[in-house]
């Protein structure tokens, strides 16, 4: 009972948690035992035991049920005050996702006890200033069953282990090289990529760019020597001068997550179509750079999505109308309800481009939702450029899927013959709707 008495010991006295757990027993004839009458009496407090998605709440206190997946053993540590400490961690999983549990001293100590597919009840808080991961106030084997896959064999997101791992990934995307000071005060290079496999996407931080050099992304490639990130939210990497980056000749496909299955946070791949774009707007960050940003909205048939892109992304070329992906992305609550993913520094969007031909197209500018279509009556193509809506225009360039990228545009010199080509294709569209 004083375990669960841990989570509402602010709300209420222990006589009086211990007065409402009997008189919840009797209210259900005996035939619940004391901690299932605890957990109620904690529910009705307001106390809720919660997902491993929802740990991310601004709760002080969490209770949740998880698997364990991976642990390490205790370790000593010295204190800042000179005496010595315990320290361990625990990977916990649910069908929503897993959580590291760090117990600290005689809690620690309790890991000798406790084993892989292991159901844990626990209670705990955050650190401060972090959401990463919990430190366990209390905890203890339960008897229900949790839905969660233990790895085969973990690593990165599926395992607390920090040794060098081998992948078979496609190289997503990848920075442009940065200079970082190191402690010695001396500078190196090092390059932030998005790389992918039938699990979905992680972070790779190359410290070592030349590993980088001749590889382009959207090529597979095999990783040698790649060290998870245990702390990182979702599954990164590090490579460095032990580590290789060689090609491979996998067919290897990055999965996307259906719209309707995105939650409130975690990290994402999705694509869909453009159906909202706004203008990009920039604004001046706290360490005085200007940076842009732009809101879209996408949808795959079943579901729309806001999306926010941050920096560069908010300047690449998007329109209604075009297939986006978008990779590595991080979920959140939306300021005004909802759903929001954002795009920013460790995320790849791309638009594909379906295959391109030369194009003559003579029509009339009409304005869209952020973007110019061309319209002959027949036949609408998005026009990149600067053009007045209402105006004919003939235009000679390049098609590009729905996209009519001008190399020549003039004015239109319309003949009565072709007013009335126009109005025939018309009224024929009339008809058919």
């Amino acid at each position: 009972m004083l375990f669960h008495y841990a989570l509402v010991d602010d709300l209420v006295s222990k006589e009086e948690f211990e007065r409402r757990v009997e008189a919840k027993i009797e209210e259900c004839g005996d035939l619940i035992d004391e901690p299932t009458g605890a957990m109620l009496v904690v529910g009705e407090l307001g106390r809720q035991h919660v997902k491993i998605r929802e740990l991310s709440g601004k709760s002080s206190l969490f209770s949740f049920f998880g698997k364990v997946i991976d642990k390490t053993e205790p370790r000593e540590f010295e204190r800042k005050d000179g005496g010595n400490g315990w320290l361990a961690t625990l990977l916990l999983g649910d069908e929503t996702g897993t959580e590291r549990v760090v117990l600290w001293d005689e809690k620690a100590s309790a890991v000798s006890e406790i084993a892989p597919g292991d159901v844990l009840e626990v209670i705990g808080k955050h650190p401060a200033q972090s959401t990463k991961e919990i430190y366990a106030l209390a905890l203890r084997k339960a008897t229900c069953e949790i839905t969660c896959s233990l790895p085969a064999s973990g690593n990165g997101a599926d395992s607390l282990s920090t040794g060098p791992v081998n992948l078979d990934a496609i190289l997503i995307g990848k920075g442009e090289p940065r200079i970082f000071t190191r402690r010695n005060g001396t500078t190196g290079e090092m390059i932030e990529c998005v790389i992918g496999d039938r699990r979905g996407t992680a972070r790779l931080v190359c410290w070592a760019p030349s590993l980088l050099a001749t590889i382009a992304p959207g090529a597979a490639v095999h990783i040698t020597g790649a060290r998870p990130d245990p702390r990182a939210e979702g599954r990164a990497y590090g490579i460095d001068e032990q580590s290789s980056v060689t090609p491979c000749g996998q067919s290897i496909t990055v999965p996307f997550t259906p719209l309707n299955s995105v939650s409130d946070q975690g990290i994402y791949s999705v694509e869909g179509e453009v159906t909202r774009v706004q203008e990009s707007r920039s604004f001046t960050g706290r360490n005085g750079t200007v940076s842009w940003v732009r809101n879209i909205t996408i949808s795959d048939c079943d579901d729309d999505l806001n999306v926010v892109l941050w920096g560069e992304k908010a300047l690449v070329p998007v329109h209604p109308g075009d297939r986006i992906e978008i990779y590595h992305a991080r979920a959140k609550p939306g300021r005004f309800g909802g759903i929001e993913l954002g795009a920013g520094r460790n995320s790849i969007i791309r638009v594909p481009r379906d295959e391109t031909r030369d194009i003559d197209f003579t029509g009339t500018i009409i304005a869209g939702n952020g973007c110019l279509f061309i319209d002959n009556g027949a036949e609408r193509y998005l026009i990149d450029g600067s053009f007045s809506p209402g105006h004919e225009m003939r235009v000679s360039g390049v098609l590009s899927g729905s996209r009519l990228t001008p190399r020549h545009a003039e004015p239109a010199n319309l003949t009565g013959d072709a007013v009335t080509e126009h109005l025939r294709r018309f009224i024929a569209l009339l008809e058919i709707s």
